[in-house]
């Protein structure tokens, strides 16, 4: 058997020893010095294959506590410590674990000191870090020390995953790329998802489907929608009769087989198992890795289970409450909303109206924390946070946290806008002024920076915090120092540059607007600048808003003497179901400052909006692309319609709902210069600027 370093001409014996029903306790062997001594060396070559016997067994027999605890032992043998660990919980799970809970918890702790020897970027020791420059925002990849070891080369760029694979964007496309920079996955997908279970999801023109660590898809057709996998499984759907039909819910399994075939009205995650599924109105079954039936119910709606519960309703205007796995009712339905149990705890809602009474019960249906809350977030690691209402007449403008133990105890006062999940006994919280860590007492965790403005935190090392603040990412060590910052000036062509202002007024309120410096001419320069400001909504904002907007911008074209800022925004009402973004262009001549419209590039008389106009309902009509334009809504460009230019290209762009669905951002459309040269001013101003 050959180790990480190749055959060594010694042989190795597996004995499969015999246990009880069709389990084995596996060992692998080689002699020496006069006895078999273990092997480990050999361990991840040959112990997969002890996986996939054990995978089979727990498939067949998934109540079978000896299956699960020798799938957990085989996965940490083969170096797969994420299996390992959800198969030593399910094992854990059950009421006489096997072979024990002492040896199930030692096995446990081996299979963690494993996660962080092996695990998450603290391994690669790279974090995606973005440049602004002259073609936009670029990412790459900093060392712990700030040094850029990836250059800034993609449009978009993620952290880096167990396997020391990172999905990256370039093009419009995304990626895979290992931490050479070679690529694993070539950027051709419209998305890829993180790698869950070594497996992830890709969207490409055929629509979802379902890939290996190595990039191969590994589904026999593309599907309208693939879930991550879970469990080893991933819920998939296919609609009969086009957009408009009915679809069907089934599962692959991590070949990418129809392991139970697309059969469901609806279907749930698989979990130690389990999953909980649709079959029609009024009928929820509970099914096993296979699609076998182990309990079906007669109930309008029924939830995704946890800790051996699942929520319910018994009719369609009905109150939830919680069945065991049988269809016992176990805690009557009282509540207008119940979310799963965990770790013996469930938030549910018991207000009558329109505003919320959240509260958090036990097993036996009591109240650990009183129904009297506008949010309740379980934050992992026996901890809750308590939202109360910022307006308890306007509940939907959001809450004020406190931290709560697994009892009930509140830990802290109601200080925190925003709290994450905990990880490492960490939380990271923003008030309206500062963003810190907090411990598990609910109280700043002592040794940490704070940070001026509000976002969050991640300790991806032990002495290296990320952080997003102020919409705006940095590396910073324990001190407080800056490692690594996104830089706040563009340089252009000498002498020109673009410098990053903030203008933060109010907590709802954050605008980065840019302005020019290197101008000859200051009056201008000056009052270029004046204008970006007005333009990128720069202005006084009382203490109190009943809605957030935040700016940023790009260069977005830059040749010769122009320079062509993307000034972007987004308005959100508070209660909102979505904002509305806004996007608008500054199109500048840095020499006397002119900032152009659409006639500047056109001859003078000459009829550019009904040749444009003809121009993109052409388009509209004839592109199968542009088939989501709303009918008979266009009715051509206004003299100053909004666009940008490139090079060779001007570009005429909408807003959202004005043409298209809000799904559809910014329905925009390319006209070459070469399709409109006779009515291009080519002695003009505007074209001269970039076409010297």
């Amino acid at each position: 058997m050959p180790s990480p370093a190749g055959k060594d001409g010694i042989a190795e014996i597996a004995l499969w020893i015999h246990d009880t029903g069709d389990a084995y306790r596996v060992e692998v062997l080689r002699w020496k010095n006069g006895i078999f001594v273990p092997a480990p060396d050999v361990y991840r070559y040959y112990f997969p294959t002890v996986v996939r016997y054990y995978e089979q067994m727990t498939q067949q027999h998934p109540d079978y506590s000896f299956y699960w605890y020798y799938l957990a032992d085989a996965q940490y043998r083969a170096g797969m410590p994420q299996e390992a660990l959800a198969s030593v919980h399910k094992a854990l799970s059950f009421d006489q674990p096997y072979p024990s809970r002492e040896r199930l918890l030692e096995l446990e702790r081996n299979i963690r000191q494993m996660l962080e020897i092996i695990g998450m970027p603290r391994v690669v020791g790279l974090f995606p870090a973005s440049v602004k420059t002259t073609e936009g925002v670029k990412w790459g990849y900093i060392n712990n020390r700030g040094k850029m070891e990836i250059r800034p080369l993609y449009d978009d760029a993620r952290d880096f995953q167990e396997s020391g694979l990172a999905i990256v964007g370039l093009n419009g496309k995304y990626g895979i790329i290992d931490i050479s920079t070679n690529y694993v996955v070539q950027p051709v997908y419209e998305m890829i998802s993180p790698f869950s279970e070594r497996r992830a999801i890709v969207i490409d023109g055929q629509g979802f489907k379902l890939i290996d660590e190595t990039g191969t898809v590994l589904t026999k057709q593309a599907y309208p929608f693939i879930s991550n996998m879970q469990d080893g499984r991933s819920v998939f759907y296919v609609t009969n009769g086009g957009n408009g039909g009915t679809s069907r819910y089934g599962y692959l399994d991590s070949q990418g087989n129809e392991i139970i075939s697309a059969q469901y009205e609806e279907a749930n995650d698989f979990e130690n198992g389990r999953a909980v599924v649709k079959i029609k109105d009024n009928e929820y079954a509970l099914i096993g890795r296979d699609g076998r039936k182990l309990a079906t119910y007669p109930y309008t709606y029924v939830g995704p289970h946890g800790d051996g519960l699942l929520a319910f309703k018994r009719e369609a205007a009905g109150k939830y409450g919680y069945i065991d796995e049988h269809g016992t009712v176990v805690i009557p339905p009282t509540y207008t909303s119940a979310f799963p149990f965990h770790d013996g705890r469930a938030v549910v809602n018991a207000a009558e109206d329109y505003k919320s009474n959240y509260g958090v019960i036990n097993k036996q249906g009591m109240f650990v924390v009183k129904p009297e809350y506008n949010d309740i977030r379980d934050l992992g690691d026996e901890r809750l946070a308590l939202g109360r209402a910022v307006d308890p007449e306007q509940p939907f403008l959001g809450s004020k946290y406190a931290i709560a133990d697994w009892k009930g105890t509140v830990l802290s006062e109601f200080l925190y806008q925003d709290v994450s999940n905990f990880q490492d006994d960490l939380a990271s919280v923003s008030d309206t002024k500062q963003t810190y860590f907090i411990d598990r007492s609910g109280k700043p965790a002592p040794g940490f920076p704070r940070f001026t403005g509000t976002g969050s935190l991640t300790l991806v090392q032990k002495d290296l915090i990320k952080a997003f603040i102020d919409q705006r990412l940095s590396y910073i060590n324990r001190d407080g120092v800056v490692i690594w910052g996104q830089n706040t000036v563009i340089p252009l062509k000498s002498p020109y540059l673009v410098k990053e202002e903030k203008y933060k007024p109010n907590p709802d309120y954050l605008v980065y607007n840019p302005q020019v410096e290197g101008m000859t001419d200051k009056a201008a320069q000056q009052m270029v600048n004046s204008k970006l400001k007005e333009m990128s909504q720069v202005k006084p904002i009382p203490g109190k808003l009943d809605y957030s907007y935040s700016g940023d911008f790009e260069v977005a074209f830059y040749k010769q003497k122009l320079l062509e800022l993307e000034l972007n925004g987004y308005h959100y009402p508070s209660g909102a179901a979505h904002g509305m973004p806004t996007k608008t262009y500054a199109i500048i001549n840095l020499v006397n400052g002119h900032m152009y419209t659409l006639k500047d590039l056109f001859k003078p008389g000459s009829d550019y909006v009904k040749e444009l106009s003809s121009i993109v309902g052409k388009q509209i009509k004839e592109d199968p692309q542009y088939s989501y334009v709303f009918p008979g809504s266009y009715t051509g460009i206004r003299p100053d319609h909004p666009f940008f230019v490139t090079e060779n290209a001007i570009h005429l762009y909408f807003s959202p709902y004005e043409i298209a669905p809000y799904a559809a951002g910014f329905p925009t459309f390319t006209v070459p210069f070469e399709q409109i040269r006779g009515i291009v001013n080519t002695d003009g101003e505007f074209w001269k600027s970039f076409h010297a």
